[in-house]
């Protein structure tokens, strides 16, 4: 796999969160947050992505940027109390959390990432991008947060550093898609908190066995 290397103010960025992981974080409205980071933030997605990893086989599942989700904890559905790992059916859950040093990335099925690339400095974004494509086999889902955030910094700025409407991600994801064409994607863009939209899954794949040229959104 390519190793993925941050900028400079990528890295500046990333001691930021380090150090709101270790501390928490104060907000917009001054409240403080003593545990960051720490909410399954899929959960409210499960039922759609189950069937989703069950239409492509899923069977293994990396989640990149994952905070403090733990996919083997009971009570991941508030129903069955099953954890993500049972709730999906999945042989194995990896994560990958720079912030805190938890970095299980490895080749799977799919690989997952919610809340994640707001919180990456602009120019880094195309390289965390293609370090997710890089390890998914079948499929990549994303969650990513098109307003600011209730965090702040520890430098006082918001923590979505990068705010950028959906067809942006769209095209982004487009310009990068055709480097992996047999992985399929996912992209979920949130307006506003627990508001969101889903673009139909494509890959580049499926452009080329189009019949025509025109490639709608």
């Amino acid at each position: 796999m390519p190793d993925m290397e941050f900028s400079d103010k990528g890295k500046e960025l990333l001691e930021l969160y380090e150090a709101m992981a270790r501390h928490g974080y104060e907000r917009t409205d001054h409240a403080r947050v003593e545990i960051a980071f720490s909410d399954f933030e899929l959960r409210p997605y499960r039922e759609s992505l189950r069937t989703c990893f069950r239409d492509y086989a899923v069977s293994s599942v990396l989640d990149y940027g994952c905070g403090g989700s733990d996919w083997k904890a009971k009570g991941f559905d508030e129903e069955t109390r099953q954890s993500a790992v049972d709730y999906f059916g999945l042989d194995q859950a990896y994560r990958y959390e720079p912030a805190r040093s938890i970095d299980e990335r490895q080749p799977v099925d799919c690989v997952v990432s919610f809340d994640v690339l707001e919180h990456v400095f602009v120019s880094d974004v195309p390289h965390v991008i293609r370090d997710m494509l890089s390890y998914a086999r079948k499929l990549l889902v994303l969650n990513v947060a098109c307003y600011p955030a209730a965090a702040k910094l520890p430098n006082g700025e918001n923590a979505h550093v990068t705010v950028r409407p959906p067809l942006w991600w769209k095209g982004m994801l487009d310009c990068i898609a055709s480097e992996y064409p047999g992985v399929a994607i996912l992209l979920i863009c949130s307006t506003a908190w627990r508001t969101s939209s889903a673009f139909p899954i494509w890959s580049a794949a499926m452009w080329q066995l189009s019949d025509t040229f025109v490639v709608d959104l």
